[in-house]
């Protein structure tokens, strides 16, 4: 998974097999970051994938610089840690896929829920999206709104009718 920490915004997933190898991580890397611009720098943990020779030329590629997490330390990649609680609690936990590309749509369904409706209190409300400068969504009066269904009915909320 790959997260913008400044925003909280998901950028994309990496979906991989069984064992994870050195071309394996690359290609979930660029899986995730597929379209869209690369990152300048890269946080990793001190896994031994992300010393491959593969991994290091991916990034030499990227021009990405790679800062390492404290190790031993999880709490050095708290946004990562508590976004993989965060899916696994209101996505994972409650649907099943039945392979790797019906898993990859149902992320896919929750990154677009996750950075465009889902409010996030650590930024004072907003979506990942407005915290990058997109469009703020527009408010529902409680007069007069709707409910939008998100990730196949996993998710409403109420949007302005």
């Amino acid at each position: 998974m790959v997260i913008d920490v400044f925003t909280r915004r998901i950028v994309g997933f990496g979906i991989g097999g069984d064992t994870i190898d050195d071309p394996s991580a690359c290609r979930m890397f660029n899986q995730a970051i597929g379209g869209k611009s690369a990152p300048i720098r890269l946080s990793t943990d001190h896994d031994h994938l992300f010393r491959f020779h593969r991994w290091l030329a991916n990034l030499r590629i990227l021009e990405a610089e790679e800062i390492k997490s404290v190790p031993y330390a999880p709490m050095s990649h708290s946004f990562i840690e508590r976004l993989i609680g965060t899916i696994r609690r209101e996505s994972l936990d409650q649907t099943f896929f039945w392979n790797s590309i019906d898993l990859h749509r149902k992320l896919r369904q929750f990154c677009a829920y996750y950075n465009g409706a889902r409010v996030h209190r650590s930024l004072n409300g907003a979506t990942p999206i407005e915290r990058a400068g997109g469009p703020t969504p527009p408010r529902a009066d409680s007069a007069e709104y709707q409910w939008t269904r998100h990730c196949g009915g996993l998710f409403h909320t109420p949007v302005a009718a």
